[in-house]
């Protein structure tokens, strides 16, 4: 609560140590093969968890040209980036191999080319892995499964290994690797095992035809506690996949972002009013969807609890909702909690991944402050918004000055 009242809400809280924690958890349970753990930005970009990462060894999963420029400034070296997304721009493709990346995920037959002729101009050649579709079931929300054949990503098998059988057209491409991103938040360890099942059986039959790899990338998407989950430990997760990861024989890469961030984090938010009409009873916080929109997104739960030892007795059935002009604006519907009084502040947990990376200036709200707690010290890491910051980039002289 002093956090939340020194710096103002909304804010987001990190924790230094629960960061480095969940990184080195990981580490440790695949140390075995020592892969390399590149982090995923799009979970949370702040420049200061991706220097603390990158000072303890982690590489970076980017997925756009905006996350390589923050991975150049957060000093992590060029060999231990990977590229995803389904639609890379030429500006971005350039930019990536002129800075010398590890390799890109590709996740079609035209990136490849679009890829080999850029490469080409720039008289290069450039590492790429081909990412798989293995069309699998990984019991997520449906947003954000992306190991179906439904979805928009990665390539099929059959023509996987068509592309593969005749990789030497690729003048200056260097397939060198397979990928597989199977969805987020996912709890059980079945649907990995399944997936690099077929991942393995796939890279024999590709070696049996004399195609050698080097590298196995087998993304993030590994589920944390928000509620009553009960997830796998980075060591239990280790144990089910390592004789499967061994067999394939290849340098292995792991992609986590939710897994090191998500519990590391929390939104602050200070009730404004409390309102009652005949069905409901609304706690109105001054953050809102605009703020953290996994509620209003894939109806995502957070616990939250108040910042504080209430002198109200009892609990009470409420929903908590938010500022914005949405009716999808809410970040509990019919939680029984703590009763709470105007002015009174609440955290919400496990906000640390998807939170700020996905905040907007919506409703012209200002995007709110982020501070990193190590050890007994509280550091800013970003200011709060201005309302000159909403404006800041818009032109409108020239229009009215004709």
């Amino acid at each position: 609560m002093d956090l939340a009242k020194r710096f103002g809400t909304p804010l987001y809280i990190y924790s230094y140590k629960t960061i480095v924690e969940h990184y080195l958890k990981l580490k440790r349970a695949f140390l075995k093969i020592q892969p390399l753990i590149c982090y995923s930005v799009k979970a949370n970009s702040h420049l200061a968890i991706l220097k603390i990462l990158v000072k303890h060894g982690a590489g970076l999963d980017i997925v756009s040209g905006g996350e390589l420029f923050r991975a150049i400034k957060a000093g992590c070296p060029a060999e231990k980036i990977v590229y995803a997304s389904v639609g890379k721009t030429d500006r971005e493709i350039t930019e990536a191999i002129i800075y010398g990346i590890l390799f890109f995920n590709v996740e079609s037959e035209a990136e490849l080319i679009n890829i080999n002729r850029i490469a080409k101009r720039l008289k290069k050649v450039v590492q790429v892995a081909v990412r798989i579709n293995p069309d699998i079931e990984p019991k997520t929300h449906r947003f954000i499964t992306t190991g179906k054949i439904t979805n928009k990503f990665g390539i099929d098998f059959k023509r996987a290994y068509k592309i593969l059988l005749v990789k030497d057209k690729f003048s200056h491409l260097n397939i060198c690797g397979l990928h597989i991103h199977i969805g987020s938040q996912i709890t059980e360890s079945a649907p990995y095992v399944f997936a690099i099942k077929r991942m393995v059986n796939f890279i024999l039959q590709l070696r049996r035809k004399g195609i050698n790899l080097a590298y196995l990338n087998i993304g993030g998407g590994l589920g944390i506690v928000y509620n009553k989950e009960t997830p796998q430990t980075a060591q239990e997760f280790a144990d089910k996949i390592l004789p499967l990861l061994e067999e394939s024989g290849l340098k292995i890469i792991l992609e986590p972002g939710r897994f090191i961030v998500g519990n590391a984090g929390i939104l602050a938010t200070r009730v404004l009013y409390i309102k009652d009409n005949p069905k409901k009873k609304f706690v109105i916080v001054d953050a809102g969807m605009n703020d953290l929109i996994r509620p209003a997104l894939y109806g995502a739960y957070h616990q939250i609890l108040p910042l504080f030892k209430s002198d109200l007795k009892g609990k009470e059935k409420v929903d908590i909702v938010g500022p914005i002009c949405e009716s999808a604006d809410f970040f509990a519907k019919d939680r029984v909690m703590q009763k709470v009084k105007e002015g009174d502040f609440l955290a919400i947990m496990s906000a640390g991944a998807y939170g700020f990376s996905m905040a907007s200036n919506y409703n012209s709200r200002l995007k709110p402050a982020e501070v990193l707690v190590k050890e007994d010290k509280a550091y800013l890491i970003r200011e709060r918004e201005s309302y000159t910051d909403l404006i800041d980039k818009e032109i409108v002289s020239s229009i009215f000055n004709r």
